[in-house]
Formats: C-alpha cells, sequence, structure tokens
C-alpha cells in the first residue's frame, strides 16, 4: 500500500509550512507529498493567505530528491490547458521526473467568486475538463519536432509547438477521480493512470472503482492498467488522550473521524486501510490537516506503514 500525505494549505500555510512538511515527508519513506489546489480557506480564516500550487510544486521539486509531487486535484476552471501543460512539464523537468497530475472540473464556486474565475455550469465544466485532458495528452506526447493543433467548443490551438516536454514517457501520470456515475469513470478510462476516491466510505468507493473498471472494459482498456486510489482523514494516536488532542486540533470529534476517516490507534488505522486494500485500492491519500504536528506523520511511519507491507 502506497501511503501519500495530502495536504489543505488554503486552510493556512505558507510555502516554509509545506516545505517542512514535505522533507519529512520524503525522510520519513512516505511515497509521496500531494496538495490540494484552492484558493480559499473553509470555515477557518486561511491566513496567511493560498499559496499556488504550482509555485509550491515548483519550489518543492528542487528541495527534495525522492517523493512523488502531484495535486489533488489541479480545477480545470483554473487554468488554461496549454499553459497548465506548460507549467506541469516543468516543474516535471524540475524534480527530474517526479511529478504527477490531478485533474478535476472544479466544484467550489466562492473561490472562484473571490478570485475572478469564472464558474459555468456543471455540464460545461465537464465538457472543458475532458477537452482540457485532451489538450494536455495531446501536446505531452505530440512527437519532437511537430506541432500540435486543437479546435473545440472551448479551446483552440493553432501550430503548437507542443513545448517542453516532461521528463516522464509518454507523460506524467494523470489522476482522476469523484462520485460521478458515468462521465467521471468514462474520462478515468480515457485518460486517467490513477482513480482516486476521496473521502467515501469503504462501500461507495467499491462501487464506484466497478464503474471505473467497467467503463475502461467498454473503451476497449485492460482495467488491471488503472491504479485505484482513495483519499481519507487521518488522526493516528497511541493513547486516547493523544488520539483527542489531534482530533480537537483539527477541529473533528474523534467518533466521527474513526467513522468518517482513517482514525484511531495504529492497530485500528491499519484495519481500516486494509478494508480499503480489500476492495482494490492500492494507494492512499492521508489528508493530513495539522501541518505542524510532524510527530503524527512519524507515528504513522513507524507503526502504521510497516504492518502494511506485504
Amino acid at each position: 500500500m502506497d501511503l501519500r500525505i495530502f495536504t489543505e494549505p488554503q486552510q493556512g500555510a505558507t510555502y516554509d509550512d509545506l516545505l517542512r512538511v514535505a522533507q519529512a515527508t520524503e525522510e520519513l519513506g512516505f511515497d509521496a507529498f500531494f496538495r490540494s489546489d484552492h484558493y480559499l480557506a473553509m470555515n477557518v480564516d486561511g491566513l496567511p493567505g493560498p499559496t499556488d500550487a504550482w509555485l509550491t510544486l515548483a519550489g518543492l521539486a528542487r528541495e527534495t530528491s525522492a517523493i512523488r509531487l502531484g495535486t489533488l486535484v489541479t480545477s480545470a476552471t483554473f487554468r488554461h490547458p496549454g499553459p497548465l501543460a506548460i507549467s506541469v512539464a516543468q516543474v516535471d523537468q524540475m524534480s527530474g521526473g517526479r511529478v504527477e497530475l490531478g485533474l478535476g472540473a472544479g466544484w467550489f464556486e466562492a473561490e472562484h467568486a473571490a478570485y475572478g474565475i469564472p464558474f459555468p455550469p456543471l455540464g460545461e465544466r465537464f465538457d472543458r475538463l475532458e477537452e482540457s485532458l485532451e489538450i494536455i495528452t495531446g501536446l505531452w506526447q505530440t512527437p519532437a519536432g511537430r506541432q500540435f493543433d486543437h479546435q473545440g467548443p472551448h479551446f483552440e490551438l493553432s501550430n503548437s509547438p507542443a513545448l517542453p516536454k516532461p521528463v516522464q514517457s509518454p507523460r506524467p501520470p494523470i489522476i482522476v477521480g469523484g462520485a460521478g456515475k458515468k462521465r467521471t469513470p468514462a474520462l478515468a478510462a480515457r485518460f486517467a493512470d490513477e482513480f482516486n476516491s476521496a473521502f467515501s466510505p469503504v462501500e461507495t468507493t467499491n462501487e464506484q472503482i466497478g464503474r471505473v473498471r467497467a467503463a475502461c472494459a467498454k473503451a476497449g482498456r485492460r482495467p488491471e492498467t488503472m491504479t485505484f486510489s482513495a483519499a481519507q482523514v487521518l488522526c493516528c494516536g497511541r493513547t486516547d488522550a493523544e488520539l483527542a488532542r489531534r482530533a480537537e486540533a483539527i477541529g473533528r470529534e474523534v467518533d466521527e473521524l474513526r467513522e468518517n476517516g482513517v482514525a484511531g490507534t495504529p492497530d485500528e488505522v491499519v484495519a481500516k486501510i486494509e478494508r480499503y486494500r480489500e476492495v482494490g485500492v492500492t494507494r492512499l491519500y492521508l489528508q493530513t490537516l495539522d501541518l505542524a504536528d510532524l510527530d503524527h506523520l512519524e507515528l504513522v511511519a513507524n507503526e502504521v506503514a510497516p504492518q502494511l507491507v506485504r
């Protein structure tokens, strides 16, 4: 089971905060450091304010050497696909080929309004997501020396040199996720290397994995070529007091976290993770909300991760 640390910097974090967590992630042997791509905090003041996801990852690419880096997920409404393809390819170069792109349709209307970003209706957002995936993968996979053209309802590219190229070939891994029953599985089957089920119970995750497997088969793709992952909030403690302290620090209740997250003693956390493994999940994003508590990561690295090795 790959364990990845997943942060929500819009809730209140500087670049230096993220750097400390990313370097601890690497030193402790986790598989990857991921961050959300949001501009507005939710239910907190968010001070000192948001950090840009891809600027952050560019910096971390030069400050780490082994962990994978990526977004869960970038909103297709935030950046035009051509410039986004350039940014991700450059960060892939800066990292030596360790970048992954999670891309979604976008959902948080308030942050769009706060920063002047258009927020079209849901159907159009999915159309833009599909077209963005077509363009980004097309740019990256166009052979060097050739040009890329695209004419679509939302974007038109003419005589693009399709540069720069990422280090990873044929391209960096793409992650698609969500709970949609039709378009989301179809987009994953067509474009994604990984499908992510975020903050869903085991049973719901299992159902969505089934839909993605079926979409792969329908598209003529072997379902076993898809990596299935989940994301869950993390709250682990050796004792009841330690667990309660960590839950309070993130504004949650222990019982609720045990029900809706990956929470409890190390053994309880292992048992919950194993339930996701049973339905086909091989990668877990541990949403880490208290970025000052590096001892939390050390506990998971030392007492949870070793129990998951097979």
